[in-house]
């Protein structure tokens, strides 16, 4: 075993390790993945390490039957709590230690690009667009790049959809468990309260829809993300203040 396997992680480390975890497909976390790589080459570890270190914050994530590995320590369960109690906070955080240990172009530009305003809805045409891309990239990601209701797989379809509305909730704006992955009808369905989701994680049609579409896919699941599964309070929400019944 290396050096770098066997020196401890630090905060600092397991707050990059959490934001890439939070943007890579399962699928995609192996050691030969470049942004792993890169990302063990600056921090002084192998990409083996940094792989089982992603793994294993599937252990951490309390919505998840599906567990990953359970070496896990005082401080990353810590860290990670860190990130669970206040999304947009921890990931303004990481970005910009991000942003410092990476040079532009050097291979994730795109934690390079993010200007957090702490929820405020300043420079609207910036910050706003920095951040849902953000949101998107984590939300695509724990669903694999599909529609949760009907499997479509094209990404220039989907769209990253927020349970609690994006102006309801600062504090769960780039919280992954506060988003669905939808094609861009059942994302207007959703917003306007045409479709919801009951406890069972099933589709629920208003009475007020007749739409054969929409209907099409009443009371089936949808298909559940590697990680990060809907929160039911925000579905709580969604189906008492939006869904019109």
């Amino acid at each position: 075993m290396s050096s770098s396997q066997r020196k401890p992680w630090t905060r600092d480390e397991l707050i990059l390790a959490i934001n890439l975890y939070c943007k890579t497909t399962f699928g995609q976390i192996h050691i030969r993945n470049p942004e792993i790589i890169l990302l063990a080459e600056k921090l002084g570890r192998t990409p083996g390490s940094i792989s089982y270190k992603l793994a294993n914050f599937a252990s951490l994530d309390p919505t998840l039957d599906r567990k990953g590995a359970s070496n896990v320590s005082q401080l990353d369960k810590a860290v990670w709590d860190e990130f669970f109690n206040d999304w947009d906070k921890m990931y303004e955080e990481s970005e910009k230690k991000m942003a410092q240990l990476l040079r532009p172009n050097s291979g994730l530009s795109d934690c390079l690009q993010v200007d957090f305003q702490h929820g405020k809805m300043v420079d609207r045409t910036i910050s706003v667009r920095k951040n849902q891309g953000i949101f998107r990239k984590m939300v695509l990601s724990s669903y694999n790049g599909e529609c949760c209701i009907t499997g479509i797989k094209n990404k220039d379809l989907l769209i990253a959809s927020h349970i609690v509305p994006w102006a309801k909730d600062v504090k769960n704006r780039l919280n992954p468990m506060n988003g669905l992955c939808l094609n861009p009808l059942h994302d207007k369905a959703f917003d306007k309260g045409l479709i919801t989701l009951n406890e069972n994680y099933e589709v629920t049609v208003s009475n007020k829809e007749p739409h054969e579409l929409l209907h099409r896919y009443a009371n089936q699941p949808i298909s559940l993300p590697s990680r990060f599964r809907p929160g039911q309070d925000f579905l709580e929400y969604h189906r008492s203040r939006i869904f019109q019944g």
